[in-house]
């Protein structure tokens, strides 16, 4: 059973979730395979399920986890995206933490994707449409996406060629994590369209094109946890009746 200091300043959710890091990277549990049911987690750790569930949460959010219905919990990274530099981990409501990002994705990056046309160079263009093919061609194949999504992304912040939108590159990769954690592949069709219309806009520099492409792309995400935030709060409802 591992030590956990009761005197420690971190709630207890967050200290086991650093502790379920600290076991993933020491055993060590690699990205594709399955770390241990709950039941098994909690007697490890010494803590309720309740407690374990909140720590694959974290993990979840920060890229390390992914939960599979059905099968059960993979590690698919072992560094998180930036180490969480702006504390989003620390946000509970996982569902609301990604509507107020894509609040705020919906202020910058149609903007970005504008920008990225008038300033991408050719090799940055060559590069995106690389990442838009490697990010469909992992999406379709049922393999993990995300970190190659993150890079598409980061591809298109880093085409606008402006300092200030560089230093927003982790607020849009948290949002990418978060979303593609909470919907498990619910817009499949719907990503790989718009990430298509997206980089064909910017190929072409056609500014509004990537504009209304980009605030497309969003809004069907945006859209997606709002239904889910309903789902869930219809159920929660139905529960406590």
């Amino acid at each position: 059973m591992y030590n956990i200091d009761k005197m420690a300043k971190k709630p207890l959710g967050a200290r086991i979730e650093d502790e379920l890091m600290r076991y993933i990277l020491q055993e060590p549990v690699e990205p594709g395979q399955k770390i241990p049911n709950e039941f098994e987690l909690a007697e490890k750790f010494g803590v309720g399920r309740s407690t374990i569930r909140e720590a694959v949460k974290g993990l979840v959010s920060r890229g390390i986890l992914e939960v599979r219905r059905g099968s059960g919990t993979y590690v698919i990274n072992t560094s998180s995206v930036d180490e969480d530099p702006l504390g989003f981990g620390k946000i509970e409501d996982k569902y609301k933490l990604a509507l107020d990002l894509f609040d705020v994705r919906l202020m910058i990056e149609p903007e970005i994707a504008a920008l990225a046309c008038r300033n991408a160079a050719e090799e940055d263009l060559k590069k995106l449409k690389r990442l838009c093919d490697e990010t469909e061609r992992l999406y379709v194949g049922g393999s993990n996406h995300i970190n190659k999504d993150i890079e598409f992304h980061t591809c298109i912040a880093h085409c606008s060629k402006n300092q200030v939108v560089e230093t927003l590159v982790p607020v849009i990769n948290t949002a990418v994590f978060t979303f593609a954690n909470l919907t498990h592949r619910l817009l499949k069709d719907e990503t790989l369209e718009t990430h298509r219309a997206i980089t064909n806009a910017i190929l072409k520099r056609d500014s509004v094109g990537a504009r209304c492409a980009m605030m497309m792309h969003l809004t069907y995400n945006r859209q997606t946890i709002l239904q889910i935030m309903e789902e869930r709060d219809r159920e929660s409802g139905t529960a406590q009746k």
